[in-house]
């Protein structure tokens, strides 16, 4: 029988907020759960290190270690003794970070925090993809595709003057966008490919260029057309930062950085600057990606911008050898990270 509170538009908002406040109380205890497991495998791998420094166990311990915790709690797939020996590696790999890692450790899930150390070498690059990891809400095959391509090692190379033309918190907001090279994740393009071709190839997958930008940006238009002074001109591609209220204009080019490009860049940051910008909005910043760049030529020739300009260079996935890991390497991190998921997953994975 249909109650007469089906149609009913106050009910239906009622039962929607008392829905979204069950799921925020949900995924609050989920999250609290997640921190205090890992906090518990932190703990957990600190006594192995401990036991094995002091009574001198060897390695064989852990196998019956890990015997005696599946007998006891069954239900847990945790205590297998491959992830007894993450957990040693956890608590070795952060050994000496600070009380910031404490803090921020618990809040990404620990088939994350595996991914992590058996990709990076050193605890300062982990902490890197653990922060971009809680920031902007990764899954693990982003994870891997960020580690993958390298975005620790690409951030801050590109060649700007954020810090010159823009505020300092909106400086540190925008500062995401300067890495160099960006990496194109496109197939099928040919060595003579023009512009165009690379500007369609981004559009058929721009879910994968939002996540080169980063966190906060929403795609706007390509070819957008807009007008200044009388004259049409067509941006490339236009996106909006949420939280920075500020516009991207971004510029691609498949030649090497030449420095008219920043005076038609600017043409472009001027006319959605007239056209678009909003009482909360403020003005554009621009981004020029080119296929070449010499860095100190580009740091002269933005000396003479009092526009918020990056320019950086792209790379696409056929030219990755240069910046990726080895094939076989990748081989052995699937081989691992599949064996992983299969044997011990985890009470504590999202």
């Amino acid at each position: 029988m249909l109650s007469i509170f089906t149609t009913d538009s106050e009910y239906q908002g009622f039962i929607k907020d008392i829905k979204s406040k069950i799921k925020s109380v949900q995924i609050k205890a989920a999250l609290a759960i997640n921190e205090e497991g890992i906090k518990l495998y932190r703990e957990i791998g600190k006594d192995i290190v401990q036991r094995q420094e002091e009574a001198k166990w060897g390695s064989n311990f852990i196998e019956q270690m890990s015997r005696d915790l599946k007998e006891e709690f069954p239900d847990h797939k945790g205590y297998s003794k491959s992830n007894l020996f993450y957990m040693r590696k956890f608590y070795s790999f952060y050994k000496n970070c600070d009380e910031k890692f404490q803090q921020l450790a618990g809040k990404i899930p620990w088939g994350h925090h595996q991914m992590i150390m058996d990709k990076v070498n050193d605890p300062e690059t982990g902490m890197f993809y653990i922060q971009k990891t809680i920031e902007a809400g990764w899954s693990r095959d982003v994870l891997a595709h960020q580690i993958a391509s390298n975005l620790y090692g690409r951030q801050g190379q590109a060649v700007n003057n954020l810090t010159t033309t823009l505020p300092q918190e909106d400086s540190e907001m925008m500062g995401q966008l300067v890495k160099s090279p960006y990496i194109f994740d496109i197939l099928g393009l040919g060595d003579e490919y023009k512009e165009r071709d690379l500007q369609k190839a981004l559009m058929q997958n721009i879910t994968q260029f939002l996540l080169e930008l980063g966190t906060g940006f929403a795609f706007v238009g390509q070819y957008y057309r807009l007008e200044l002074a009388g004259e049409e001109f067509e941006i490339d591609l236009l996106f909006y930062h949420m939280k920075a209220n500020r516009y991207l204009v971004v510029e691609l080019k498949t030649t090497k950085f030449d420095a008219s490009f920043l005076s038609k860049l600017g043409i472009y940051m001027e006319a959605v600057d007239q056209e678009l910008l909003s009482n909360v909005d403020k003005p554009s910043v621009g981004l020029l990606i080119c296929k070449e760049k010499n860095d100190l030529f580009v740091e002269y020739a933005l000396k003479q911008v009092n526009a918020p300009i990056i320019v950086a260079d792209y790379k696409l996935n056929q030219e990755l050898e240069m910046i990726l890991p080895s094939k076989e390497e990748i081989e052995a991190i699937v081989d691992r990270t599949l064996d992983q998921v299969s044997k011990d997953t985890t009470d504590y994975k999202a």
